[in-house]
């Protein structure tokens, strides 16, 4: 488990070809590039499949969406996929505001995202 800056930390496990990353902790501008960098470094080490467990995010701003929308970008061209899952009412409620439940996969349980896979 990493922490960055003491402001999200990050667990990751694999499951199958699915890179699991469990996230806590605050989603804003002074977390989020730091938190992009983390994300980046695992597909650029090959992970193109990443199930993003938001539990423990209790906060997203707009650079949190910003380096959600940047991944799923990237894995697009790498054919890879970004799925949430868990996501906290608060953050979905910004989410769903903002347009991004269109633009995001977003599913209700760690299963249900392994599926999508």
């Amino acid at each position: 488990m990493s922490n960055i800056e003491g402001l999200v930390s990050v667990k990751e496990e694999l499951k199958g070809d699915v890179l699991v990353l469990r996230m806590q902790g605050r989603l804003d501008a002074i977390s989020s590039p730091s938190a992009e960098r983390k994300v980046f470094d695992y597909i650029n080490n090959g992970q193109h499949n990443l199930l993003l467990d938001f539990s423990g995010i209790d906060y997203l701003s707009s650079a949190g969406m910003r380096m959600l929308l940047s991944i799923t970008k990237k894995l697009k061209t790498l054919s890879g996929k970004l799925v949430l899952c868990l996501v906290t009412v608060n953050v979905m409620d910004v989410l769903k505001m903002s347009g991004f439940d269109h633009v995001l996969e977003l599913v209700q349980s760690e299963e249900e995202a392994l599926k999508k896979f």
